[in-house]
């Protein structure tokens, strides 16, 4: 099933569970019900084990999660629900931007996969080689996720 983004919710403005619907990117091939979970190695910084697993309530970071992510194979974005409670990704928000504008979150729950997205592109080639750059530079000045 193609699904297509909601990119016009906004989180509640009371900290309630945000809007969805929610999307997780990366290499990884899953199929419908399948569940994600944390404790696997990190796409970002030393690759430590993950103690999060991450989703986003709008497609452009869930591509950027899809182009970004580690491994072999074409990157993938799944509709997913937290199976637990969410919260803010402090990697995308305050520490880095006022506020979630990337609508960026974390679980230490599972997550299980909806469908798969297909219908979706990825940024131009020179925007991605900017991040992967922009990635590169993080890891040689030694900054890491955030991962607990």
């Amino acid at each position: 099933m193609n699904t297509t983004a909601d990119t016009s919710a906004t989180d509640p403005p009371d900290g309630s569970v945000p809007n969805g619907p929610f999307y997780h990117g990366t290499k990884a091939d899953r199929s419908a019900g399948d569940l994600l979970q944390p404790g696997y190695r990190s796409n970002f910084g030393e690759r430590e084990k993950a103690n999060f697993i991450y989703l986003t309530a709008t497609m452009d970071a869930a591509i950027w999660g899809a182009e970004l992510a580690v491994g072999e194979g074409p990157g993938r974005i799944y509709r997913v629900e937290p199976t637990g409670p969410i919260e803010d990704d402090p990697n995308l928000t305050d520490q880095k931007f006022p506020g979630n504008p990337t609508r960026s979150y974390r679980t230490r729950q599972t997550l299980r996969v909806v469908d798969e997205v297909r219908d979706w592109q990825g940024h131009p080639p020179e925007v991605l080689e900017a991040m992967l750059a922009h990635v590169a530079e993080l890891k040689r000045r030694g900054i890491h996720a955030i991962n607990d």
